[in-house]
């Protein structure tokens, strides 16, 4: 039961870091067109709400099942390395830069060291 609550506690993290990527990503293309009102963000404010909920509840359960912070915060900012860039590349069609990519690659190995090591 101990190695379910973890794949749920991971699940909530990636969850969550999923649905405030895709309100911040949203905002920001609105926005950044020239125009945008503040009540096409309410959505938005509910749905990184919902993330936020599924941070929360996955911080709590991970530490309590994994009783080690810094293997929670690996896996949050792993989440936010693989669902970040795939969903700007859907979202904007925007190819990234050089120095962005070695960024990326860094980040993901230093996430995978973080975990491992």
């Amino acid at each position: 039961m101990s190695s379910i609550l973890k794949f749920v506690a991971v699940g909530a993290i990636f969850f969550g870091e999923s649905l405030s990527i895709i309100a911040e990503l949203i905002a920001s293309r609105q926005f950044g067109k020239g125009g945008g009102h503040l009540t096409a963000l309410l959505p938005l404010f509910l749905l990184i709400s919902c993330g936020g909920i599924l941070l929360v509840c996955g911080y709590a359960l991970g530490y309590m099942h994994l009783k080690n912070i810094w293997i929670i915060v690996a896996i949050s900012v792993g989440a936010i390395l693989v669902v970040e860039p795939i969903l700007t590349l859907l979202l904007f069609r925007d190819v990234p830069t050089a120095g962005s990519l070695i960024g990326l690659a860094l980040g993901a190995l230093g996430t995978l060291a973080a975990i491992f090591l």
